[in-house]
């Protein structure tokens, strides 16, 4: 019987209601597949779900992530954001690094000011006093004053701020290459590089 991989990673990754639904499948995609990775841990806000259903046309919690990936999942295990006492919920459970993909502002604001009444917030909250890597994507534009302070609150806390603003300079040809790229650069930010990441060489 082979021996357990201890340096496998366990990740976190939260989708909730900003715009955006193509990038967190692309990231589910590519942690799936990542020899890397032994776990992920989904949680997604019923506001995340709304917009899944608006921008992929994928509706309901119900068989979720054969819809996103377009196969069954090996990996991935989906957690309730009503559940506060799940799993990433407790500082003693091992997560490497959570992702939130797409962020939004009140969940920003509620990361950045502790308020942790659901799973998404609590596990945030736990990356944050466990001195874990925490991205946060936020997606909004333009930003207000009370945006900015939350992400100035949340990155003094410890966390990332990672805005999804998608690079021009390698040529996409297509919204998903743009998408990738931006992941490939998230991921590589979590200790996770990608083999087709694109890299400017200079002169």
């Amino acid at each position: 019987m082979p021996e357990p991989n201890s340096s496998a990673r366990n990740i976190t990754v939260a989708i909730t209601g900003a715009s955006g639904a193509i990038f967190p499948r692309i990231l589910l995609d590519l942690l799936e597949r990542d020899d890397r990775v032994s776990t992920v841990n989904l949680i997604v806000s019923d506001s995340g779900l709304r917009v899944m259903a608006e921008e992929l046309e994928i509706a309901g919690r119900h068989e979720l992530l054969p819809k996103l990936l377009g196969r069954a999942a090996q990996k991935i295990r989906q957690q309730n954001d009503d559940d506060i006492g799940a799993n990433v919920a407790s500082g003693s459970y091992p997560t490497d690094a959570m992702i939130v993909l797409p962020c939004s502002m009140g969940t920003l604001a509620r990361i950045a000011n502790g308020t942790a009444n659901q799973l998404i917030e609590r596990a945030a909250d736990v990356c944050l006093k466990e001195r874990r890597p925490l991205v946060l994507c936020v997606r909004e534009t333009p930003f207000n004053h009370i945006h900015l302070r939350n992400m100035t609150l949340a990155a003094e806390a410890g966390a990332t701020i990672f805005p999804v603003i998608p690079a021009f300079y390698f040529r996409p040809a297509t919204t998903e290459e743009i998408a990738r790229e931006f992941i490939n650069r998230v991921l590589a930010h979590v200790g996770l590089p990608q083999a087709d990441a694109y890299r400017w060489k200079g002169d």
